[in-house]
């Protein structure tokens, strides 16, 4: 039965998590807009909720094709949970080489933020459906 609930909200508990880090990662854009030679980084979220969708690797070792291989080395390119953070392209050129473009940014930050109410209101909407079903359809 919770393993039915937890299917029932993953999406949109996947939806939610990415969309908080990439409030996180627009957040940090926001902030080193005057930083020299800062590069502008987003996430693709399209990709990074199909990753996150697919079944979980059974846990153990990460499989290697060679005993030389580094086990478990983190790259610098990624958020904690493994998505890849890409780095804007430059829409106008500064002084600076800081690709951070305001107008981009801000309205990147708004849209996410929208978006991540109304993956809330969506829970909440699923979370009373399945209330509803429980307690008869009062």
């Amino acid at each position: 039965m919770i393993g039915k609930l937890d299917d029932y909200l993953r999406f949109q508990e996947a939806a939610l998590s990415l969309r908080a880090k990439r409030q996180e990662v627009l957040a940090s854009n926001i902030a080193n807009a005057d930083t020299p030679n800062y590069k502008a980084r987003d996430i693709d979220f399209a990709s990074a909720l199909q990753n996150a969708l697919k079944p979980a690797a059974p846990a153990g070792q990460m499989a290697t094709t060679n005993p030389a291989h580094i086990a478990g080395a983190k790259d610098a390119g990624t958020l904690a949970d493994g998505t890849p953070v890409l780095f804007r392209s430059q829409i106008q050129n500064s002084a600076d080489s800081n690709t951070v473009d305001m107008d981009t940014e801000r309205n990147a930050f708004a849209d996410n933020g929208l978006r991540y109410e109304a993956g809330i209101t969506m829970i909440n909407q699923q979370i009373r459906a399945m209330l509803a079903a429980v307690q008869g359809g009062s």
